[in-house]
């Protein structure tokens, strides 16, 4: 092969590479991914498409209506349900300060709510608080011995704190109420690697 003939070869190579990817970058704009142009030309949906309209509020009116809601339990701190709402939102948005914020003024107005205690629990455990997870969890379930969600929390608390003792006893009262839990496995494995 002589010289001319490789450079024409390595410029063809090139320019088709040019052309594919120009070709690919249009196609892409004018269709979308994953997309195919006779489903869109058409006016269908592809078959693996969510429902347009209906279903979810928009971004924007969901916004709107968290912050209106956040608003009502500022404005009204007597208002439990606001209190406890309040937390709720900001529990999904993965903000557990402001969400623990919320139930400790609802627990206030009623210090009796067995399922503010629970969520005082729940959110103090995801927020990596153990210590005052299962301090909760505790004044839970001197309301309610025998919940078996409560009982996890508090194993799940007693481990992430890494008190042992603790945790084997959470685990033992588990299993005295729901032998059957799927979460003992796992409870087991991360007491005996605690206990290693």
């Amino acid at each position: 092969m002589t010289r001319d003939n490789l450079l024409f070869a390595i410029i063809g190579v090139l320019f088709g590479f040019i052309v594919g990817f120009l070709f690919a970058s249009t196609m892409n704009q004018r269709y979308g991914p994953g997309a195919s142009p006779a489903a869109l030309s058409s006016g269908r949906l592809p078959a693996d498409h969510p429902p347009l309209g209906g279903g979810a509020p928009a971004s924007g009116n969901m916004q709107a209506e968290v912050t209106a809601q956040i608003e009502e339990a500022r404005k009204q701190p007597k208002n439990f349900d606001a209190q406890v709402k309040a937390a709720e939102l900001f529990y999904k948005i993965g903000r557990y300060d402001p969400a623990i914020e919320f139930l400790l003024k609802a627990n206030q107005l009623k210090p009796d709510d067995y399922s503010t205690l629970v969520a005082l629990g729940l959110v103090n455990l995801d927020a990596g608080h153990y210590e005052v997870a299962e301090k909760w969890y505790k004044a839970a379930l001197m309301k309610k011995s025998d919940d078996q969600q409560t009982l996890a929390g508090l194993a799940a608390a007693t481990l992430g704190k890494g008190d042992a003792k603790a945790a084997e006893q959470a685990i033992a009262n588990l299993e005295k109420v729901d032998p059957t839990s799927e979460d003992l496995p796992q409870f087991k494995e991360k007491l005996a690697a605690l206990k290693k």
